[in-house]
């Protein structure tokens, strides 16, 4: 766990005091192994969108239906969308360096923002599109068996690639919580990105399967096009729903109320602090949170018992909340603890 005391003004002592911290910082705790649990979400996304994407083109240039093009387009895209995720999961897992010294956690969050703007341009975009220009020339009705037939295969494989994002989601979600407040508090952007996308497809799937038979039920070859600009709204919407997620972590999002109250009550159970002012949090990763603690030691400690003291903070946060890999303690009154007369003129 990185460790740190920064000092408010550049007192010679303060710095002093600062360095002596950091020498006896522990080591960088290792990260937690969210990875193969992403990854697993990611292949079985894609072995869903791969083929769907193959046999919903077919069907569509054989039947001709809107909305077995606007699924084609919408699996095609899913499938590139999870290899973005993989690039960004391998990008993620690079160790830190010079240029970044907090390493590479937000690769994720990057690529999961890209996959928003592709589900929103492409998916939707695209979609839509196609579903407009059907309505100015409808094809007419053909035989459904083929694209109900698709259609069902989707729906079983696009099931598999949900029910495997939905145990993850459901590992890390709180009792008596629902699966979208668990994707509102996940910060696996990997996870909650397939079960989101997943949830379209279903969705999508029910439309065009409702557009198809509504179409043949009432002998309106409008319909199936409507369909085709529902699904794209559909994936609009998704679109909007994966910016703002992926987009909050990406400028810095912090940990949830539970967790900073969580932190409150370990920091005020420390004897060696008068009080805490702020902690401030921001996620770098999926499993890799920053700790900023502004707080007032106790006047007149020596500094080595305010070490002790932050060694056992750190102690104790490394057992409640292992994903707190980097804690750095902004001691505004570290010079009143060194020069305590100075302080009180």
């Amino acid at each position: 766990m990185d460790k740190g005391i920064t000092a408010a003004a550049p007192d010679s002592a303060a710095g002093s005091a600062g360095n002596t911290a950091d020498a006896a910082a522990p080591a960088r705790l290792p990260a937690a192994g969210h990875s193969g649990e992403s990854r697993k979400v990611i292949y079985a996304a894609i072995a869903a969108n791969l083929g769907i994407a193959a046999a919903k083109f077919a069907v569509a240039a054989f039947t001709g239906s809107a909305a077995m093009v606007a699924e084609a387009i919408h699996s095609t895209v899913d499938t590139g969308n999870e290899f973005l995720l993989l690039v960004g999961e391998r990008r993620s897992g690079r160790p830190a360096d010079r240029r970044h010294p907090f390493g590479y956690g937000k690769s994720v969050y990057f690529w999961a923002l890209i996959v928003a703007l592709s589900v929103f341009s492409l998916g939707g975009g695209l979609s839509i599109y196609h579903g407009i220009d059907a309505l100015r020339a409808p094809p007419p009705l053909t035989d459904p068996f083929w694209n109900y037939a698709v259609l069902g295969v989707a729906a079983l494989f696009e099931g598999y690639s949900w029910n495997v994002s939905r145990k993850a989601l459901n590992r890390v979600r709180r009792p008596g919580t629902s699966l979208w407040q668990a994707v509102r508090s996940s910060r696996d952007a990997s996870v909650f990105t397939v079960f989101i996308e997943d949830c379209a497809a279903l969705l999508g799937i029910a439309i065009a399967a409702a557009g198809i038979a509504l179409g043949q039920l009432f002998d309106n070859p409008y319909l199936d096009p409507i369909a085709s600009i529902l699904i794209g709204l559909v994936l609009v919407g998704a679109a909007f729903a994966l910016a703002r997620e992926t987009g909050g972590l990406l400028v810095g999002e912090g940990i949830d109320r539970e967790q900073l109250a969580s932190l409150h009550a370990l920091f005020d159970r420390e004897p060696a602090l008068d009080s805490v002012a702020t902690l401030r949090t921001m996620q770098l990763g999926p499993d890799d949170v920053l700790l900023a603690a502004s707080v007032q030691f106790r006047r007149g400690m020596p500094i080595d018992q305010v070490e002790a003291a932050i060694a056992r903070l750190e102690q104790a946060i490394a057992a409640a909340h292992p994903a707190i890999r980097h804690v750095y303690f902004e001691a505004s009154a570290l010079r009143s603890l060194l020069h305590p007369a100075q302080h009180e003129r």
